[in-house]
C-alpha cells in the first residue's frame, strides 16, 4: 500500500509539473516565420537583415525561440508561387514578403496566415491590400515610395544645366511606372523635358542605354527591381556613354550609379519587424494585420545622400562640396 501511494504522489507531481511546463503540448513549438525576398541585391537585402535584427532585439531570435526559413525568388518571378506554397505548407505563424513579386504571390495563395511586405512602393496601386490606413485583410507591411522630388532636385544640383532626363524602367513593374509618373512631374516642373525608356529585361540594357547617349543629359532610374539587380550593367553601359544616372536608392550608388537621396532600407526592415511583433503578440493576429496601416518613410532624417566618386570621375562630372559634405562616399574609404 505504502508504494502504490508513493507511486500516485509521484504521478501527481509529475502531472503538475507537465501542466506548468507544458509537457505533451504544442505551446513550446518555437514560431515560424517565412521570408521569401524576390532578389539578392543590396537593398532588399538591407531590408532583410534590418526584419530579422529588429525581431532579434525584440527578443525574436532565429534558433531560440523563432525558426526562420528564409528563401529567395532569385530575382525570377516564376519562382515566386513556389516558394509561396513551401513557406504556407512550412506551417509559419507569420511570413514576410521582400519586395512586390513576392507579396504578390503570396496574395493569391493565403488569406489566413498575416503577411508582411517591405520594399513596395504603392501596395494599394499594385493590388495588394484595398487601403493603407486600414488593409482590411492579411497583408500589411512597409512602402519604399522614395523621396522622387528630392532625387530630382538631386539632378538640378549636381548637373546644373541639364534640360532634358530619361526614366529608365522596366515595363513590367507596376511600381516602377508609378514611379515615373511621379519623376515626369518633378521634372517638368523643373523646366526640364521628360523621356520615357523602358525595357522589357535586362537583355535590354546596355542598348537602351547607348540609345540615349547625346539625347539626354541624365538618366534617372527609380526602385526598379530589375534595374537595381543588374546596376553593374546599367553602370558600366553609361559611363561608357558618359551619362550620369541618379538611382532610387543608396545601394545602387554602391553598385554604380552616380548620387541619390534614398530612404535606409535598414531602417525600413527595422520598422517592419515591429508591425511583427505587434502580430505575434496580439491576441487575433489576423485582426491585428487588417487594422495595421503601412508605413512610409517620409522623413528626411530617414534618408541619405549618396554619392559613388569614381563614377563620377568615369563620367567626368564634378559634385559639388556641399553635396559631398553630405554624403556617404562609395568606394567606402
Amino acid at each position: 500500500m505504502k508504494m502504490k501511494k508513493t507511486l500516485g504522489i509521484i504521478m501527481s507531481v509529475l502531472m503538475v509539473m507537465c501542466l506548468f511546463t507544458g509537457c505533451g503540448s504544442d505551446d513550446s513549438e518555437t514560431i515560424k516565420i517565412g521570408i521569401m525576398q524576390f532578389g539578392e541585391f543590396d537593398a532588399l537585402q538591407n531590408a532583410h537583415k534590418g526584419f530579422v535584427d529588429g525581431l532579434a532585439e525584440a527578443g525574436y531570435k532565429d534558433g531560440e525561440n523563432i525558426t526562420i526559413n528564409y528563401l529567395s525568388a532569385a530575382a525570377d518571378t516564376a519562382n515566386c508561387p513556389t516558394i509561396a506554397d513551401t513557406l504556407i505548407n512550412d506551417g509559419s505563424d507569420l511570413i514576410l514578403a521582400i519586395a512586390t513579386p513576392s507579396v504578390s504571390a503570396l496574395k493569391e495563395k493565403t488569406t489566413t496566415i498575416p503577411v508582411l511586405f517591405t520594399a513596395v512602393t504603392d501596395p494599394v496601386a499594385s493590388g495588394i491590400i484595398a487601403d493603407n490606413k486600414v488593409p482590411g485583410g492579411n497583408i500589411s507591411g512597409s512602402s519604399d515610395l522614395n523621396p522622387v522630388k528630392e532625387q530630382i532636385d538631386l539632378i538640378k544640383q549636381i548637373i546644373p544645366d541639364a534640360k532634358t532626363v530619361a526614366v529608365m524602367y522596366c515595363s513590367s513593374e507596376s511600381n516602377s511606372a508609378a514611379q515615373y509618373e511621379l519623376a515626369k512631374a518633378e521634372i517638368t516642373a523643373l523646366g526640364m523635358t521628360c523621356v520615357q525608356k523602358t525595357i522589357a529585361d535586362v537583355s535590354e540594357i546596355k542598348s537602351a542605354v547607348e540609345s540615349l547617349a547625346g539625347k539626354v543629359d541624365a538618366v534617372y532610374i527609380p526602385t526598379d527591381n530589375t534595374l537595381a539587380d543588374a546596376m553593374t550593367t546599367v553602370a558600366a553601359a553609361a559611363n561608357e556613354s558618359k551619362l550620369p544616372v541618379i538611382t532610387g536608392e543608396p545601394g545602387m550608388v554602391k553598385n554604380g550609379g552616380l548620387a541619390t537621396f534614398g530612404i535606409d532600407y535598414y531602417s525600413l526592415g527595422k520598422q517592419t519587424a515591429q508591425m511583427a511583433v505587434e502580430i505575434l503578440t496580439a491576441e487575433d493576429p489576423l485582426a491585428a494585420v487588417a487594422n495595421m496601416p503601412v508605413v512610409y518613410q517620409t522623413d528626411a532624417e530617414d534618408c541619405e545622400t549618396a554619392v559613388n566618386t569614381d563614377t563620377a570621375a568615369a563620367i567626368g562630372i564634378t559634385i559639388p562640396q556641399e553635396v559631398l559634405d553630405i554624403a556617404v562616399t562609395y568606394p567606402a574609404e
